[in-house]
């Protein structure tokens, strides 16, 4: 099953929640990268994943369909399968591979075990995973997000061509807040609220990319070797960038 990256169009934090943040995002599936997750057979004891990279957030997935009353289900299946994960997104790129990880394992074990979760009680656990995890549940190409990501509503977008610029550097998402955090002046609730009505070719072409990021600068602050040109946009907590194709 491919498992594809996601790009941030604008990413706006319009509030706290405890040690959370609030935003007003738009999402969009960018389909040209993805990382591929299949169950494939193997004689093991529990949950085995190969790749070591998402090992977390796929067990907090098996974990909470677990937690749904399918333990012994997962248990007799595991012993015979394991997870096999191709990683092509890159880690710290602010893209959600590990969330789009989660959400491919989710759809696997469901068909694969034939448990009939509706996608809708698997969009209710999602919370308990990851903050992006809903999103890549939802189906939808396009979509604004809310809340702390729980809240995914579709967005009839004109989605534009875009480049995508991939980064060695890993960018700490939890770092990043943080910074942001401790930079914080004031939430920009009318340009938030601007955002979330405009189609995505509308935002990139009229908009800086300082202003639709709130991660943008206290990113930067952390990793001064992350340069930005005045025509890319940084997805997420980066460190991964893209900008429109000419």
């Amino acid at each position: 099953m491919k498992s594809f990256a996601k790009l941030n169009i604008f990413l706006k934090i319009v509030g706290f929640r405890g040690q959370y943040h609030e935003l007003k995002s738009r999402f969009i599936l960018y389909k040209e990268l993805y990382d591929e997750i299949d169950l494939v057979s193997r004689i093991s004891d529990g949950l085995i994943i190969d790749n070591p990279f998402s090992d977390n957030i796929i067990f907090k997935a098996y974990s909470q369909i677990s937690n749904l009353g399918f333990a012994n289900e997962l248990d007799e299946y595991f012993k015979a399968n394991q997870v096999k994960l191709t990683k092509n997104i890159p880690i710290g790129g602010g893209l959600g591979g590990g969330s789009s990880n989660a959400a491919a394992f989710l759809h696997l074990v469901n068909e694969r075990l034939n448990l009939n979760i509706s996608n809708d009680k698997l969009i209710k656990i999602a919370h308990n995973i990851g903050a992006d995890v809903a999103f890549f549940l939802s189906g939808f190409d396009a979509a604004n997000v809310s809340g702390i990501g729980e809240i995914v509503e579709p967005f009839d977008d004109e989605i534009p061509n875009l480049e995508l610029i991939t980064s060695p550097i890993f960018c700490s998402t939890p770092k990043v807040f943080a910074q942001y955090r401790a930079e914080f002046k004031e939430f920009d609730m009318d340009l938030a609220n601007r955002l979330w009505g405009l189609k995505s070719s509308e935002i990139l072409n009229n908009y800086k990319n300082s202003d639709l990021n709130d991660l943008l600068k206290p990113c930067q602050t952390l990793y001064s070797e992350l340069k930005i040109s005045d025509n890319e946009f940084l997805s997420g907590s980066g460190s991964s960038k893209f900008k429109l194709k000419i």
